[in-house]
């Protein structure tokens, strides 16, 4: 290969102060940043902060032109570092990934060795890109709360957000390690779909959001995933059971946490905060095992929508919408 090897990318330009336009274009190898390793994408995938990217926020991306894609699978087409060769089957996810390196949503990328997760055994490209970033913080949520100490046995597990990427997976891996799990439905009713990927009960926003200002409620869940912060959240640790875990990952409906000490103090919670981009390789790697063993969905086609490259824009515009559920991938390498 060299450097004037030609390839298509999403790229996202600044056409005025604050106003961006993005597209299909060609670009080449030598536009991408130094690294040990390049690879040929096949599979990425759409999340949350893949539009934020794509509209031009300055809080993931801090400079224009740029490629998103916060998620890649693919074949090494080049590489420097001697734990990876040509044609190795590898997964490159979180670290800055389409934030301010270009991303998967090129036909190519070239990253440094340390980001590369070599694709476990029973894991294929298209089926990591199902679980991509939002599968991986699922999984990373879920086993923070086991190795916590929250068991099956225990109790009702809360879902927050249960229809976005993360939510689903996070349904669907409780759901098949056995625990009893209540999905909270969001604007758009999809309880049987949240039904048909293993949730055993659905409630509203309303039902799990409290506003009444009291600093503790009666105790229901033994543990929760939240993906949204705000409320919602705060309204889980306050129904906490005794000793109970809730993990977070997100703050789509907001940053804030209206909450005060007692639930901490007087039941003995506990609140983990998910880090999926700085996650240590060791844990990466082991997590990503752990999907493709124990933790891969039975149902995982019942999550997914594939798009082709050319339809991205298009899912872009439906995640902006609030129209979104599951996971979508898109297919970089289908011409």
């Amino acid at each position: 290969m060299t450097g004037s090897t030609a390839f298509k990318a999403l790229v996202v330009n600044e056409t005025d102060k604050n106003t961006f336009v993005r597209g299909i274009e060609t670009r080449t190898l030598d536009d991408l940043p130094d690294g040990e390793v390049t690879v040929k994408v096949h599979y990425s995938s759409l999340n949350y902060k893949d539009v934020l990217s794509a509209t031009g926020n300055r809080g993931v991306t801090r400079k224009y032109p740029h490629t998103p894609g916060i998620d890649a699978s693919g074949v090494v087409a080049e590489s420097s570092a001697p734990s990876f060769k040509p044609g190795d089957e590898v997964i490159v996810t979180s670290y800055d990934l389409g934030m301010n390196t270009p991303g998967g949503y090129g036909e190519y990328i070239r990253v440094p060795s340390g980001w590369v997760v070599p694709l476990p055994a029973g894991l294929s490209l298209r089926e990591a890109m199902i679980f991509g970033t939002a599968g991986f913080t699922a999984a990373l949520s879920v086993w923070r709360m086991i190795d916590n100490g929250v068991e099956p046995g225990h109790g009702e597990i809360l879902v927050s957000g249960a229809t976005g990427g993360v939510g689903s997976i996070a349904v669907s891996i409780l759901a098949k390690s056995g625990y009893t799990v209540v999905a909270v439905n969001g604007i758009v009713d999809e309880s049987d779909y949240l039904k048909e990927i293993g949730a055993r009960e659905v409630i509203s926003i309303e039902d799990a959001t409290d506003t009444s200002g009291r600093p503790m409620l009666k105790g229901r869940w033994a543990g929760a995933i939240d993906t949204v912060g705000g409320e919602i959240l705060a309204t889980t640790i306050k129904t906490l059971n005794p000793n109970g875990t809730v993990t977070c990952c997100g703050n789509v409906a907001s940053p804030d946490l209206p909450i005060n000490v007692f639930p901490f103090i007087l039941r003995g919670v506990t609140l983990i905060g998910i880090d999926s981009q700085n996650c240590p390789m060791p844990t990466r790697t082991r997590i990503w095992e752990q999907i493709a063993s124990e933790w891969k969905i039975d149902w995982l086609e019942k999550l997914t929508t594939e798009a082709p490259f050319s339809e991205l824009d298009a899912k872009i515009e439906l995640m902006l919408q609030g129209k979104h559920k599951g996971r979508t991938i898109i297919n970089i390498a289908e011409k």
